[in-house]
């Protein structure tokens, strides 16, 4: 690759860029509008169909709520509606109306546990709907911010509890990087929403926990699983390395996402008139940097493997649709804030990759998941259920860092 791109205009400026990825993005929303279902949003196969049994996914009906409230404060018509039709579900069929919360599908059960993971999407689904101005999505997130902080929010911890069974009396003796970075990223659109800086405080102090205390520790390898006190249990989920949500070892894809949240948290931080402490920036170029060393091409195939053994070898080789689009994404926000042109190379290596091999122009969408050999998969990850990481990948790099996607994305239309 040619290191000298002094002379060319960033992708992030250039006007041909920016008319692919709002075009890509469109295609995206097509296609995913055929998840709708009577009590929210299901998950679609590889060729964008519901199954005949499908059934309403909180996870997938807050994620698509989401994106169709960013959808619609970019002026994409017919996605209000279907903002609206989420925030509709995620206040009545998916929410446990008995004992709070929400359960995992339609039809929650005796047995259904409560997830912080989930929660915090149904958070960040209802602020920004809120932002989008859909109806009854005040009252969404009300309720959302009222269970966080009744069952999850441990001021003592300054992290979130892990889970709890439905009636909220057995806590999961575990403790998640993964639901605390998705808090993160929901607490700073609960800031720009509410006004309460106490929710950007809430986001450094889990940061603080995650990244500068035990990532730094462990050469910024974020560490996924915990006991209740806080020590890694790094053999955790041995026996199931390719798990959705607490796969074994290290993932290359949660070290860029918390990359980029701490270059929001630090814009953020600023922009509310304090001082946000050096280590965010720096912390979010080591992430990124580490990330890119140890996962890109280590088996020997361009791409970057879902996960590392924590002696650094390959220990799951697919490659995820979701871990290149938070790359893309982490590219873009390290290059807007440092402007160093390295970044820059990565975000032009990740994008041609993705073109190459994700992006199903037949097919519609982007493929999940790819084998070994980069063909098509669907081991991890069958169909095409996810919109979140793909859609934000095709916004982000268009607004600036100190916004939550909603809020970001309604000051850039209201400035044009």
């Amino acid at each position: 690759m040619n290191n000298d791109l002094s002379s060319q205009v960033s992708w992030l400026q250039a006007p041909g860029h920016t008319a692919w990825r709002l075009a890509e993005g469109q295609r995206l929303l097509a296609f995913a509008r055929a998840a709708k279902l009577a009590e929210g949003f299901g998950d679609l196969d590889a060729a964008g169909r519901l199954a005949d049994d499908a059934s309403a996914q909180t996870l997938t009906t807050a994620r698509m709520t989401h994106c169709f409230a960013l959808a619609h404060l970019q002026g994409i018509p017919g996605c209000l509606g279907l903002a609206a039709h989420g925030v509709t579900a995620l206040r009545g069929p998916l929410r446990d109306a008995r004992y709070g919360g929400w359960f995992a599908q339609a039809g929650g059960c005796e047995g259904s546990g409560k997830a912080a993971y989930l929660h915090a999407f149904v958070a960040l689904a209802a602020s920004s709907a809120v932002v989008a101005g859909v109806e009854g999505a005040e009252a969404l997130l009300t309720d959302a911010i009222g269970v966080i902080e009744r069952h999850f929010w441990s001021e003592e911890e300054g992290a979130l509890r892990e889970a709890y069974d439905r009636v909220w009396q057995t806590p999961e003796p575990y403790r998640g990087a993964n639901s605390n970075m998705h808090a993160t990223e929901a607490f700073l659109a609960l800031a720009d929403v509410t006004g309460n800086p106490v929710w950007l405080q809430r986001a450094l102090r889990i940061a603080e926990r995650i990244i500068h205390t035990h990532a730094a520790a462990n050469g910024y390898r974020v560490v996924e699983h915990f006991d209740v006190a806080w020590q890694p249990l790094k053999d955790y989920n041995q026996a199931h390395p390719a798990d959705h949500f607490r796969p074994y070892g290290t993932t290359p894809g949660h070290a860029f996402e918390w990359a980029r949240l701490l270059l929001h948290l630090e814009a953020s931080l600023a922009r509310c008139g304090h001082a946000p402490p050096p280590w965010l920036v720096d912390s979010a170029r080591t992430l990124f940097d580490t990330a890119c060393e140890q996962a890109w091409g280590v088996d020997g195939q361009p791409g970057l493997v879902y996960t590392l053994g924590w002696d650094d070898r390959p220990r799951v080789r697919a490659r995820l649709h979701w871990v290149h689009a938070e790359a893309c994404a982490c590219a873009a926000a390290l290059l807007q804030r440092t402007g160093q042109a390295r970044f820059e190379q990565w975000y032009r290596r990740c994008w041609d990759f993705i073109s190459e091999h994700f992006i199903d122009l037949a097919g519609g969408s982007w493929h999940h998941e790819l084998d070994v050999d980069n063909r098509p998969a669907g081991t991890i990850w069958p169909g095409k259920p996810d919109l979140y990481h793909a859609y934000q990948a095709l916004v982000l790099p268009g607004l600036p860092l100190a916004r939550s996607l909603a809020t970001g994305v309604a000051l850039n239309v209201t400035k044009r």
